[in-house]
């Protein structure tokens, strides 16, 4: 028996900001959406361009206020092919939350407060 992934999903807030950060700092781009035939809600899945790994973003209609994540100790991580630039971009950007410097990695923040671990080629 074998599993393969296909995508992770997060509940946003508000979707086009969303969707800009996540082209902006990592190059996602949306490959597919659907639309709630009664407004409910929007799904909009992203990749990265080289795998078939996606991220599914979720707008729901309904929701009032952001998102309470907790702790946030739950993050997806992306690896880099230029780690010097990706900080110096992010830095730019606001919105670099942690720095590891012992072990050569830090973590971004999206809009609504998730982590991304941000990795170099190895």
């Amino acid at each position: 028996m074998k599993f393969n992934f296909i995508h992770n999903n997060i509940n946003i807030f508000d979707l086009e900001k969303s969707l800009a950060f996540y082209e902006e700092a990592l190059g996602f781009k949306e490959v597919k959406r659907k639309n709630e035939e009664n407004g409910e809600f929007i799904l909009v899945y992203l990749e990265d361009g080289e795998t078939n790994y996606q991220l599914e973003l979720t707008w729901l209609r309904d929701r009032k206020e952001p998102y309470n994540l907790g702790d946030n100790e739950i993050h997806m991580a992306v690896r880099t092919d230029d780690f010097d630039g990706a900080y110096e971009k992010h830095k730019k950007m606001d919105c670099i939350c942690f720095e590891n410097h012992k072990m050569g990695l830090y973590f971004i923040s999206d809009p609504d407060g998730y982590w991304t671990e941000i990795l170099p080629n190895r």
